[in-house]
């Protein structure tokens, strides 16, 4: 029984973890040494042993055990690993004669964080447990302006009459609403039957309301809760049948919603042209169903690039799960190209997306084969009629991680690790390098490639002295790995403080949406020889910085400000003087590199230490992508 409960909680824990992936969110558990304040600016308060409320577990204390678990605490490793065998005995133990060990946790701003007891949590959380007790100590940071640091000592002054943990608020004032809405004076001691008898009412409303959908809207249970109350009574919802509470829910339900205003969004900055689209998001009743193919050349368990692009697939068809399917081969070659694209025709795919820039010959070749199937490879600066290519503008959040390296780097050395030298991946390198200087003058960034024949870049990076470090882009799940994204070295251990987020889903999504929307054909003029190409960045919402918690608040607004001024096109970051590691690439200080000049960029930057590879230096593996995508350096 605990081994078929381990393989249903590992599925859901994959599930969970691309999820979290496709809204842009760590996911694996959150740690906590990573968020809290830094010495000293923090007191530490033994609980005892508290009922810890299952939901609010967030994460780890420590590192040790974080990517072995997805963000909701189901597993993630390998069915047959030793942790396997240990969850399912724990399962078993649960099944047969309950967990009742109290596990040990920290609290910190109302979310607790495990220091021993990360398996039980797994199987009680499985089993729907609703609670655990724990021996806890509370992390209480000192007083600052933050508004999430000003409720939580809201809730301390309200926990010291009400010991109640399991709720929250996302606005200032409301425990002291709170203590009003259920009849007490400012101040007064709830008692044992008062906690009682909220416990009961709290959970009659929030399953209720969960069941109707709750947990989508950008609130907390508690802000519709006190809503609900303010509105309707406390007292009545103990009274109330269960389909009356429905009926009444369903009622207030524009209610919870408008709650959501009060709280700024800055999300998916988009081109006016999606907007438009967006008045039309189902197919008319004339136009065909889309079944698309995705071509990947190695798998999502074993390349970072592929498993965003299989996060991009599950986006596509959770947005739209009537309108498109889609399928998906694996381990493409230059040899088995033709072959997949054939059986996806045989399987009637209308849409095919070639993810690699080596399947552009037969994308190509399926293209002219098959006019009424419309082609797309993810490929930059290629010219082909009879397929139209996507990339993103990934330098524009490379710019962003550089300005965040240069500024967290006290040492002022910085290494970024490379895989190809192909188009595009020159101007993320130059884009980190000119972020980096922007905030750093004496920034120095070492670039090591990860394709080079018999180079060790750990040892590379030792020699340098580098304590921050650009890795790959993103993880796997099965890499129990934090060297990714841009990470800070400390005591040998890294420690991330941000990511570049490739968002293929909502690349995909607009790509489809001009199909349904007719605005797809204008673009093929038959009178036109040019290649299609899309090329979107921060503007179209495809890409995106995701910073650490513990970044300074100084560099997180600075890279807003960044990320809103490329996103609103007031600034280009290869505009200015721009210097090579020869000289001067441009002399004037009112000009901006034009995109053609970014995509087929072979010059570095003159902070960079470092060279462009010739192709005889790299691995056979890097041969078929060179071959088609190669920098061709320009003499002289």
């Amino acid at each position: 029984m605990g081994r078929e409960d381990y393989s249903k909680a590992y599925k859901l824990g994959k599930k969970d973890y691309q999820a979290r992936m496709l809204r842009g969110e760590l996911p694996t558990l959150q740690i906590l040494d990573d968020i809290m304040p830094e010495k000293g600016a923090y007191s530490e308060m033994p609980l005892g042993l508290v009922q810890i409320p299952i939901d609010q577990i967030a994460g780890t204390k420590t590192a040790g055990r974080s990517n072995s678990f997805a963000g909701n605490f189901m597993p993630i490793l390998q069915e047959d690993t030793e942790f396997a065998y240990k969850w399912s005995d724990l399962s078993n133990h649960h099944v047969e004669e309950g967990i009742r060990d109290p596990i040990k946790a920290y609290e910190y701003m109302n979310k607790f964080y495990v220091q021993e007891g990360n398996k039980r949590v797994s199987v009680m959380k499985y089993f729907g447990v609703v609670s655990i007790p724990g021996n806890v100590i509370r992390i209480v940071p000192k007083r600052t302006d933050e508004k999430e640091n000003r409720i939580y000592y809201e809730f301390l002054d309200f926990y010291d009459v009400a010991p109640i943990n399991y709720i929250w608020f996302s606005q200032e004032g409301c425990f002291a609403k709170l203590q009003e809405a259920v009849g007490k004076a400012p101040g007064e001691t709830w008692s044992g039957e008062d906690l009682l008898k909220f416990s009961f009412i709290y959970t009659k409303f929030t399953s209720e309301y969960k069941a109707r959908g709750g947990s989508r809207l950008r609130i907390t249970p508690g802000d519709a809760f006190l809503s609900f109350i303010t509105l309707y009574g406390y007292d009545s919802i103990e009274e109330k049948t269960t389909s009356d509470l429905k009926e009444l829910i369903l009622k207030s339900w524009e209610e919870f919603e408008l709650l959501q205003e009060d709280q700024e969004i800055d999300l998916k900055m988009k081109p006016s042209q999606e907007k438009k689209t967006l008045l039309s998001k189902l197919l008319p009743l004339s136009s065909p169903k889309l079944k698309a193919a995705f071509i990947y050349e190695k798998t999502p368990g074993t390349s970072a690039w592929t498993y965003s692009h299989e996060l991009g697939r599950l986006y596509l068809e959770q947005t739209f799960p009537d309108e498109v399917s889609t399928i998906s081969y694996e381990n493409g070659t230059q040899e088995n190209a033709d072959s997949l694209i054939e059986d996806a025709v045989s399987k009637g795919c209308n849409l095919i997306f070639t993810t690699s820039p080596t399947f552009v010959p037969a994308s190509v070749k399926a293209a002219i084969a098959y006019p009424d199937i419309r082609v797309l490879s993810c490929s930059l600066n290629t010219s082909h009629r009879y397929i139209r290519t996507y990339y993103s503008r990934l330098h524009e959040a490379k710019f962003l991680m550089g300005a965040i390296a240069g500024a967290m780097a006290e040492n002022s050395r910085l290494t970024y690790i490379a895989d190809y030298p192909i188009y595009g991946s020159i101007a993320n390198i130059n884009a980190f390098a000119l972020g980096a200087k922007m905030i750093n003058p004496r920034a120095k960034v070492y670039l090591e490639w990860s394709t080079m024949k018999d180079v060790d870049i750990e040892k590379k990076i030792t020699e340098s002295g580098s304590s921050c470090i650009s890795g790959k882009d993103m993880v796997i799940p099965e890499e129990g790995t934090r060297f990714f994204g841009i990470y800070h070295m400390e005591d040998g251990h890294p420690r991330n403080l941000a990511m570049p987020l490739c968002h293929w889903g909502k690349f995909y999504e607009q790509l489809i949406r001009t199909i349904m929307d007719g605005t797809w054909k204008y673009d093929d003029n038959p009178s036109s020889m040019k290649a299609i190409n899309y090329w979107w960045g921060m503007s179209a919402g495809v890409i995106d910085v995701i910073c650490s918690q513990h970044l300074p608040i100084g560099t997180k607004r600075l890279v807003e400000l960044l990320k809103n001024t490329i996103t609103s096109g007031e600034f280009n970051p290869f505009s200015g003087i721009l210097y090579s590691q020869t000289g001067v690439v441009v002399n004037e200080p009112d000009r901006s590199l034009s995109p053609e000049e970014i995509m087929t960029m072979d010059w570095l930057a003159e902070n960079v230490i470092g060279s462009i590879p010739k192709k005889e230096e790299l691995t056979e593996q890097a041969a078929p992508v060179i071959k088609q995508q190669g920098v061709i350096k320009k003499e002289g």
